[in-house]
């Protein structure tokens, strides 16, 4: 669906991970399986509607935030897609740029709020708003996914975070699990961070940065 296409690939320029479904069934049964943050839901979906959709989310008590989009903006539609479970609507034809701030705040009730600057062992500072990365106040110039997985392990202060964790929020749905990718994105941001090392392997578990 062209308009499904546009959207995720729209998104993943803002540096979102995002994954496609393209009727209602196969959206169902991703969103069953997986934890999203927000889904950006179509109303006019084949073999199961938006509307149904929502309605099995809603009676599994899923959490994630939903963004509905309809050909139709008028008031009556509007009410019937809140009452059915949605948390922001949204009428096409629409403005990229609204669709990308809708999507963010509904993110960020999505979570729990993060610190405004995550901090690590080694002088390291990462203030997600910003985009920014620092280790004892040198800028680290980071890719979009050493961005992210220094981002999680972060978050996780002190935690290990598998390579299977790290994949499923850096990455998206496309990424093969069976690839070294998280392994090889792990050993360019050691090069960047430099020594001492800050984020140690954990054999048989993942990866870890000691809290600062």
């Amino acid at each position: 669906m062209p308009l499904a296409d546009a959207v995720a690939r729209g998104l993943r320029r803002e540096g979102m991970a995002v994954d496609v479904a393209y009727d209602g069934d196969a959206g169902l049964e991703k969103a069953l399986m997986t934890r999203y943050d927000v889904l950006v839901l179509d109303r006019d979906l084949p073999l199961m509607s938006g509307d149904e959709l929502l309605g099995h989310l809603s009676a599994d008590g899923a959490l994630t935030r939903v963004l509905m989009l309809t050909a139709a903006g008028g008031l009556a539609d509007r009410v019937r897609g809140l009452e059915l479970g949605a948390d922001d609507y949204l009428a096409k034809p629409f403005a990229f740029e609204e669709l990308v701030a809708r999507v963010r705040a509904l993110g960020r009730r999505a979570t729990p709020a993060a610190p405004p600057v995550l901090r690590g062992a080694g002088g390291l500072e990462l203030d997600p708003a910003r985009r920014t990365a620092t280790r004892d106040g040198r800028p680290l110039d980071l890719t979009r996914k050493e961005f992210g997985v220094l981002q999680e392990l972060l978050r996780a202060d002190g935690a290990v975070v598998s390579s299977e964790e790290l994949l499923d929020r850096v990455w998206d749905e496309n990424a093969d699990p069976g690839t070294t990718i998280v392994r090889v994105t792990v050993m360019t941001l050691r090069k960047k961070l430099g020594e001492p090392q800050p984020v140690h392997t954990v054999v048989g578990s993942g990866y870890r940065v000691e809290p600062a």
